[in-house]
């Protein structure tokens, strides 16, 4: 086995967004070829190809629980490396599913598996940075992370056009190869033997006690529940939005793509003002910015039908830039105060987050067949709730430091 040599800077962060951006190339790439999927594995509703992408979610947040606690009794390589593994697996599930129930299983496994590389790529970066410094390494993996979700649907409907949808699972196979091949060759382990905490059961529960007890910990991560929950939304129902109410299908990868872009340039332009403004200050201004966005929208156009497309990628393209840098400091600041359980507390936080996003985006959903507004009803109500969760921390912070 070869000895790992020291990354720079550019490549660890390159190499970092890689391990996450399985997940995109997972969820995103299958998005063009959902309708297709549906009538392959004899869905009866068309609100329930929805969950061939929510359901992934589920698996990300379970995952985290298993792997989160291993990575912190046997390092964080041999983790990673489980994952792949898992993730491939269960691939194949998807590819001969004949029924929803079993691409749904197959769908959640995908989940678990690549849980582990993006757990990890994250407790890999707390190990190596902390505060701003860390959000400032987060946001530019973010935006290495997003190139994916900007042409993986270009990539899905490339594949359609050649081959059919089980190849774009084919397709990822291949890059969950290549990417654990780079991890395996170039990044050297973060948490050595002396660090290592034993996998005990007790371990565990002091992990969870311990985040249970970080206000602002519970507080961010609950705000992330209900954003990542509103953006599930329009992930889940992208497809159907632009490709059958609008009838878009051939400019739906390009219209997926710019609309990543504008979260892309927000997480870029974060990783520059989080040194100067702090990731507080920052979120908390984009997240007042996201409520009023949805909530014109909501004020605009209730009870009307949609309006013309150029509207909706306006007001979409001003929600994800507000997302940008939402997202961009939101784990950070979830993960600052228990840095020294950083495995475990990764995993509590993601499952929490993603046990409140996958119903809150299953719920939303169902109302989505027809119309956009209930996408941007969520997105105001979510928003609301999360500045509720916001203010009471800040009072908190305020009473302790009194």
């Amino acid at each position: 086995m070869p000895i790992p040599t020291k990354t720079s800077q550019f490549e660890f962060v390159a190499l970092m967004a890689l391990l996450m951006s399985v997940v995109a190339l997972a969820i995103d790439a299958l998005l063009p070829a959902l309708d297709i999927i549906g009538i392959a594995i004899s869905t009866k509703e068309v609100v329930d190809n929805q969950l061939i992408i929510t359901m992934i979610f589920l698996g990300l947040g379970v995952g985290p629980l298993i792997f989160g606690p291993l990575s912190d009794a046997m390092g964080r390589k041999p983790i990673v490396y489980m994952g792949f593994a898992t993730f491939i697996a269960s691939s194949f599930i998807c590819v001969y599913a004949e029924s929803l129930e079993i691409m749904i299983i197959g769908r959640i496994l995908q989940g678990i598996g690549l849980s582990a590389p993006r757990t990890i790529a994250i407790a890999i970066i707390r190990d190596m940075y902390s505060g701003d410094h860390m959000a400032r390494i987060m946001s530019f993996v973010t935006v290495v992370f997003l190139l994916v979700p900007i042409v993986a649907p270009a990539l899905g409907k490339f594949v359609l056009e050649f081959h059919t949808w089980e190849g774009i699972f084919y397709i990822q196979i291949l890059f969950a190869i290549l990417v654990g091949t780079w991890f395996w060759r170039r990044q050297p382990e973060t948490l050595l033997p002396p660090k290592r905490i034993p996998f005990q059961a007790t371990v565990f529960v002091n992990g969870f006690e311990q985040v249970m007890r970080q206000k602002r910990t519970i507080g961010f991560t609950v705000i992330s529940g209900f954003v990542v929950g509103s953006f599930l939304v329009y992930l889940s129902a992208s497809q159907q939005i632009f490709q059958v109410q609008y009838g878009l299908k051939e400019q739906f990868p390009y219209i997926f793509a710019g609309l990543a872009i504008g979260i892309g340039l927000a997480t870029f332009l974060n990783g520059s003002f989080v040194m100067k403004y702090g990731m507080e200050r920052l979120m908390s201004f984009f997240l007042y910015s996201f409520f009023a966005i949805s909530l014109l929208y909501v004020i605009l156009f209730y009870g009307s039908g949609n309006p013309r497309v150029e509207i909706v990628l306006i007001f979409f393209l001003l929600q994800f830039f507000c997302i940008g840098f939402i997202f961009g400091n939101l784990r950070a600041l979830a993960m600052e105060p228990v840095g020294h359980i950083a495995g475990i507390a990764a995993a509590i936080t993601g499952f929490i987050s993603t046990l409140m996003a996958v119903p809150i985006s299953t719920f939303i959903g169902r109302y989505t067949s027809h119309s956009v507004l209930p996408i941007f009803i969520g997105f105001s109500i979510c928003s609301f709730l999360s500045i509720l969760v916001l203010v009471y921390l800040k009072r908190a912070s305020k009473k302790i430091s009194a």
